[in-house]
């Protein structure tokens, strides 16, 4: 099996080492090639307005990350077609791997609602290409493309070479994408226009493109009848996973041995298995094991003594047993009481939120999907989702509550900070308090929630709209504290700002805090959007097309969890895979 994968720039190690690859085999397959056009991939994935093209970069790896194949595709989003620049395997170990990226092409063409996929391929006429050697190599790439049902164009000046004795000129071929209409003569000058000039540019003269213009005459255009293969076949490829189109799934496995049988605790165990029944038949889905990560990816986010507290705390209680804060330090922080259960005040926020045996584990558990999760997206994926219990946002640098315990977002946050920018978006019904305060004075790091007002909904004492950060955080926290009322449109409303301000701070990753207590009849809200609603929410979320890691928080109404969550990664999914 191996894995193909779009690259959209060189914000991640493992992309920088891809492209670095792509050029050597480009300097090694393709000898005639001018320097320029490999050294310049990077500036055109970068500034595609420059090139009036964009271009797209798929590569194939094996299961050890060695590159095996890759494809280069121009797409001209003004005329709706797209340009096969390159596609080029490993010759020795190819096993299908051509055709696996072909068929990724054709349905990037397919997404970006192309007319077609026009591509230049060496003639099989020994009048125009006289080495047998090569004569039989072009054949075979032209059996290769006829398999897909890619045509020859026909009776046109295409093929002249640029200078006069040079030999080999290529033939233009187009692949319909299945579609059964004509080529119109008209639109296909345009292409051939855009051809000749954006991709080839000072290299034809004016003189050549109008030579090579005026023999496109026939209307509809003409295709030479395939010659290798009688029909377009059904392909088979060997295995291949295209994982930016994918959502990596990590979840909590060990999640239910922390589950309080108090009654009207909501955060229960079946909240997780609500969800993986709703979203699973997506198909959308890659479950991985979490790894386990080292204590000082915590210790970064959260204050050493409340760490080692809550771990030594959880390890002393008997099983079945819970302790829950009741003496809070207003009048003196300064000095922590020396009972161990007494002191269980001076690191939590409310009352309602326990320390058992299983606290502690659990917590630690969901923070080892959300860093399993923050590292696939540095693997490919563009999604990925740490479906964790206990939730996390609550938890601040030093005090636990709210059901939380470890700031698993946040820690997620600042994991990928060492490679880039990252902005953090909570949409649960309640105020990321931990991550704000985890985060307010710094300016690396974006914190955007969006909740109902502190002076209805918990935590109560944070989520000011006028919280904007200290420092060199200033400006780099915004708050949007909503009404008690709120339906789907008011939501989409404050959404809609909130997006562009993270736009506009152009992070290089998304850590997406995702509360589905924002529907009707949850528990713990009183807001009143659907699933439908979540559905729109999700493809907004998306069209930002961040490498997004989605953090599970809160949603408590276990009957609906299933559609909720499968709503909001279908519209999250599309989002992310629209038209640019």
């Amino acid at each position: 099996m191996f894995r193909i994968r779009r690259i959209y720039d060189n914000a991640l190690a493992i992309d920088q080492d891809a492209i670095t690859e792509v050029q050597r085999i480009l300097r090694l397959q393709f000898a005639d090639l001018p320097a320029e056009a490999g050294s310049s991939l990077l500036q055109k994935l970068a500034d595609p307005l420059k090139y009036r093209l964009q271009t797209i970069l798929f590569v194939a790896n094996d299961h050890r990350g060695r590159i095996k194949g890759f494809a280069i595709v121009n797409h001209a989003p003004d005329l709706h077609f797209c340009y096969l620049d390159f596609i080029s395997v490993d010759l020795i170990t190819s096993g299908g791997i051509g055709g696996a990226l072909y068929t990724r092409v054709q349905d990037e063409a397919r997404r970006l609602q192309s007319v077609g996929i026009f591509l230049e391929c060496l003639p099989d006429d020994p009048a125009l290409c006289s080495d047998k050697a090569i004569l039989k190599q072009n054949k075979a790439r032209l059996r290769f493309y006829e398999r897909f049902g890619v045509q020859v164009i026909s009776n046109t000046a295409y093929e002249t070479p640029l200078k006069e004795g040079d030999e080999c000129p290529p033939y233009l071929l187009f692949d319909g994408l299945g579609n059964t209409r004509t080529l119109d003569c008209a639109y296909a000058k345009k292409v051939v226009h855009a051809i000749l000039t954006r991709k080839y540019g000072k290299l034809c003269s004016e003189e050549y493109n109008a030579r090579v213009l005026d023999s496109f005459r026939d209307d509809p255009v003409k295709f030479r009848a395939p010659r290798y293969i009688k029909a377009v076949e059904k392909l088979e490829f060997p295995e291949a996973v295209s994982i930016d189109k994918r959502i990596a799934l990590i979840v909590n496995e060990g999640h239910d041995i922390h589950h309080i049988h108090e009654r009207g605790y909501v955060e229960a165990p079946v909240r997780i298995s609500s969800i993986q029944k709703g979203i699973m038949p997506t198909g959308l889905f890659d479950p991985f094991p979490a790894r386990e990560f080292p204590e000082k990816h915590i210790k970064a986010v959260h204050k050493g003594d409340f760490v080692e507290y809550l771990k030594r705390m959880c390890q002393t209680l008997e099983h079945g047993k819970s302790v829950y804060p009741y003496v809070f330090p207003i009048r003196n922080a300064a000095k922590p009481p020396k009972e161990m259960p007494v002191r269980a005040g001076y690191y939590c926020i409310d009352t309602f939120t326990p320390l058992n045996r299983n606290a502690y584990p659990a917590a630690k558990g969901a923070v080892n999907c959300a860093l399993s999760a923050a590292h696939k997206i540095l693997t490919g994926y563009r999604i990925s989702y740490a479906l964790v219990r206990p939730p996390g946002h609550h938890a601040e640098s030093k005090v636990f509550g709210g059901f939380c315990y470890l700031n698993s977002s946040a820690i997620a946050a600042q994991y990928l900070t060492v490679y880039g920018r990252v902005a953090v978006l909570d949409v649960d019904y309640h105020h990321g308090n931990g991550t704000q305060d985890i985060f307010y004075q710094r300016d690396d790091v974006l914190t955007v929630s969006i909740h109902g007002h502190p002076s209805f909904a918990y935590p109560y004492f944070s989520g000011f709209s006028d919280e904007t950060g200290e420092g060199k955080g200033i400006g780099f926290n915004r708050n949007y504290p909503m009404p008690e009322a709120l339906d789907g449109e008011g939501y989409r409303h404050v959404l809609e700002r909130a997006l562009k301000r993270i736009a506009k701070f152009k992070p290089q990753f998304l850590v997406l805090a995702l509360g589905l207590d924002t529907v009707r009849k949850d528990p713990t809200g009183t807001w009143s959007l659907s699933a439908a609603d979540l559905k729109l929410n999700g493809q907004m979320i998306g069209a930002l097309q961040l490498p997004t890691v989605v953090v599970q928080e809160g949603g408590y109404r276990s009957r609906s969890l299933g559609a909720n969550a499968r709503n909001f990664f279908l519209g999250l999914w599309t989002g992310m895979h629209s038209s640019e």
